[in-house]
């Protein structure tokens, strides 16, 4: 994995010494989507005068979480984890260890861990939510009494929210109002990352205009800053959009990755539903206000990657289970497990209908989970839809010989 920086800085506006794009409104709130411009020299400047968080809290207890927590204190940071069991958190506290979700770890020392939300939140300077997708209002509600105003907080649950097409950012946003909301994804297996493999994400906040002038003091730099060690490597994205999408979206492919591997196809099905999911991906994103080219970073190709190519993925697994024709009670051995991609083809399928946009695969993996469509004809009508260029720009669309318009 090679970890280098691009080199180049692109055009900036005149008599603008740290690159910051020229902007229309003189607002230092305002909240703006254009790219950061930095010369690697202006780079390496911020990241030497970026403060990191003192003390960081972490709201949740199972393996991303005590992963995440990991991370944080192997960066020097002040750690503190909120569980609501208290047997893991106790196991966490006392034994530095989390044997529910990772069995035979040592964790590092000094990491703090309480079933208080108000002890875990007190003295937080910022705050990773790592819990399912589908408790984050919830989560949020009870979170709010207890933080310090202005308190950075980052998402590191992916998904869209269920009957409200809302992205967790925005769900976060209205529940935790003055509080700036981000989030933190990539390709990133928890016992992986606590074993300190070599790991990148992305750390994503939108950037006000104060944020430009002074990227330093912002809250993606701050906390990828307090984040950073030998093993461990974030990068800082402005497009929390693009972020979210690409996180979101990413585990319903890889669903329908699983269910084709486990049919019995192999790598070319595998290479297509992967390129063709990226460019759902893209789509989604660009029609909600994201870039596309943040998808072909770390939270969108990269993650998108991971997670289908390995059945450590819950979502590759569940596929892959259906795939084999197994019914869905009988998948993880009959056990009640969280899938956060079952969950969110519904919200994705129904955000892409409030917009008018087309997501195929998507469609067919909400199909078959959802509506009771069988495998085998659900993929091999998405296979003979009307063929389409590419790049999408050509603008071409032709009857397949085979297929039915859907």
């Amino acid at each position: 994995m090679s970890c280098r920086d691009d080199a180049g800085g692109g055009a900036v506006a005149a008599g603008n010494r740290r690159g910051v794009p020229a902007l229309a409104s003189r607002n230092p709130d305002r909240r703006v989507s254009r790219p950061m411009s930095l010369s690697r020299t202006e780079a390496r400047a911020i990241a030497a005068h970026a403060e990191p968080y003192r003390r960081i809290a972490i709201v949740g207890s199972g393996s991303w979480g005590t992963a995440l927590a990991t991370v944080a204190r192997r960066a020097g940071r002040e750690v503190v984890i909120w569980g609501r069991d208290a047997e893991t958190v106790a196991a966490i506290r006392e034994r530095n260890e989390n044997p529910k979700y990772l069995p035979d770890i040592a964790l590092p020392e000094g990491i703090e861990a309480t079933t208080d939300m108000a002890e875990a939140l007190g003295r937080a300077d910022a705050v990773l939510i790592v819990t399912p997708s589908k408790t984050l209002r919830d989560v949020c509600a009870q979170m709010r009494p207890h933080l310090v105003p202005g308190t950075p907080v980052a998402l590191c649950a992916k998904g869209i929210e269920a009957g409200t097409a809302l992205l967790l950012g925005e769900v976060a946003g209205a529940e935790l109002p003055g509080h700036p909301i981000g989030a933190l994804s990539g390709p990133t297996f928890a016992k992986e990352t606590v074993l300190a493999h070599p790991t990148a994400a992305t750390i994503a906040f939108e950037f006000s205009y104060r944020d430009r002038l002074d990227p330093h003091e912002s809250p993606a730099t701050r906390l990828a800053v307090s984040m950073s060690s030998e093993s461990f490597r974030p990068y800082i994205s402005d497009d929390l959009v693009g972020v979210e999408v690409g996180g979101a979206v990413k585990n319903v492919i890889a669903i329908a990755c699983g269910m084709m591997s486990g049919a019995g196809f192999a790598e070319n099905t595998r290479a297509a539903l992967i390129t063709r999911g990226m460019d759902e991906m893209k789509t989604l994103a660009e029609n909600l206000g994201g870039r596309r080219e943040t998808v072909t970073g770390l939270s969108g190709a990269g993650d998108l990657t991971l997670t289908c190519s390995s059945t450590t993925s819950r979502n590759m697994s569940l596929g892959t289970q259906l795939g084999q024709g197994l019914k869905r009670e009988e998948c993880f051995d009959g056990q009640d497990v969280v899938v956060e991609g079952e969950v969110n083809s519904v919200s994705v399928v129904d955000l892409a209908a409030k917009i008018g946009v087309t997501l195929p695969i998507c469609q067919s993996v909400h199909d078959v989970l959802h509506g009771g469509a069988d495998i085998t004809r659900t993929f091999r009508d998405l296979w003979s839809r009307p063929i389409e260029s590419e790049p999408k720009g050509m603008g071409y669309l032709f009857e397949h010989p085979f297929g039915e318009t859907r």
